[in-house]
């Protein structure tokens, strides 16, 4: 899937999300996103900030299609996502957006090789492996392909999760605090890697973070406060 041009790659309109409020004495659910309108371009790179609580990681899941709104809608690539079921969902992340998670979510009984493998083989790419190799070369982890994710470091497991989400290519890069678990001399690396992979392929990056060396080497910030996008002073 690709965007021309100037069109947003990423088109959320009236994106609400609501839960069940926790407090038995109140019967209003606990509104967790206001009304988010916010459009971003093919290639660009944008940091969504604002204090823990504010919805910054449940905005990532729902742009990515692992959470739902209560109310809105979210266009990738020109396509309204919540009108497809759960598969078709799942379909689109393996095609068109690459997740780094903060906790990394390595599978423990792969290696690091098999690791970046799998999207690569769930879409049935033939030269997964060869694939799989130079991406962690890359990423400086060629001598420890065959570790498991107990066997490395935080930072060496974050380059695995990027390498990961970097192999397929895809148009779209989404990373939840891809710094937040590392010492500062990793997350500068990690910081280097991202951007330096982001302009070999072209990708989209949306980061969520606290990192505010992170946030200004991205193009715009999106500011969350309680939910709503505000701007800046």
């Amino acid at each position: 899937m690709s965007s021309e041009v100037g069109n947003p790659v990423v088109l959320v309109k009236d994106l609400c999300k609501e839960v069940p409020n926790v407090n038995f004495e109140s019967n209003k659910p606990l509104v967790i996103l206001h009304e988010i309108n916010m459009q971003i371009k093919s290639s660009e790179t944008v940091a969504i900030i604002g204090p823990s609580g504010s919805g910054k990681s449940t905005l990532l899941g729902i742009l990515a299609g692992l959470d739902t709104p209560s109310k809105g809608q979210v266009e990738i690539t020109g396509l309204n996502i919540f009108k497809f079921d759960e598969d078709q969902r799942a379909n689109l992340r393996a095609k068109s957006i690459g997740f780094v998670f903060q906790s990394f979510q390595l599978l423990p009984t792969f290696t690091a090789l098999e690791n970046v493998m799998l999207p690569l083989e769930i879409l049935g790419n033939h030269d997964a492996k060869s694939i799989a190799m130079d991406v962690l070369n890359r990423v400086g982890l060629e001598n420890r392909i065959n570790h498991y994710p107990n066997q490395l470091s935080g930072g060496e497991q974050q380059r695995v999760a990027i390498a990961r989400a970097f192999a397929p290519k895809p148009p779209i890069l989404l990373a939840d605090e891809p710094t937040g678990n590392l010492d500062s001399k990793t997350g500068q690396r990690i910081i280097d890697l991202l951007f330096e992979l982001n302009q070999e392929h072209g990708a989209t990056l949306i980061l969520v973070t606290h990192d505010t060396k992170l946030a200004a080497r991205c193009e715009r910030a999106v500011h969350l406060e309680d939910g709503r996008l505000v701007k800046l002073p």
